[in-house]
C-alpha cells in the first residue's frame, strides 16, 4: 500500500532510523551534512518545530507550508518542490543514503 501524501496544513512526526538499528550518523560531521541537506529539499516545504538527531535514529515536528505560503518560493525549482512535500523528503532520504553508504 502507498504512503498517503503529506498535505498542507498538518503536523507530522517524521522520523526514520538504520537498517537493523545500525548507526546512520557515523561521525559528527554526518550530522551537519544532513542538517546541510535538509534546509536545501525540506526547508522550503515546511515549518520545522523541533527536531533530534542521534546515532541510529531520527525525529522531526514538522507542519507542511499552507498554499498561501507558496508565494514565499523564490524560484520554480523551489516552487516545484513545495508542490509535493513527499517527494522532497524522499530525496532528502535517498540523497543521504547514498553519501553515507
Amino acid at each position: 500500500m502507498p504512503t498517503p501524501p503529506l498535505l498542507s496544513g498538518e503536523t507530522y512526526h517524521i522520523f526514520n532510523r538504520g537498517n537493523n538499528r545500525e548507526n546512520i550518523f557515523i561521525e559528527e560531521r554526518n550530522y551537519r551534512y544532513f542538517l546541510k541537506l535538509y534546509a536545501k529539499y525540506i526547508n522550503q516545504v515546511v515549518d520545522t518545530f523541533a527536531y533530534c538527531l542521534l546515532r541510529n535514529h531520527f525525529h522531526f515536528l514538522v507542519r507542511i507550508k499552507e498554499e498561501q505560503d507558496k508565494q514565499d518560493c523564490q524560484s520554480s525549482k523551489d516552487w516545484q518542490s513545495y508542490l509535493s512535500p513527499s517527494r522532497a523528503f524522499s530525496n532528502l532520504f535517498s540523497t543521504y543514503t547514498k553519501a553515507i553508504n
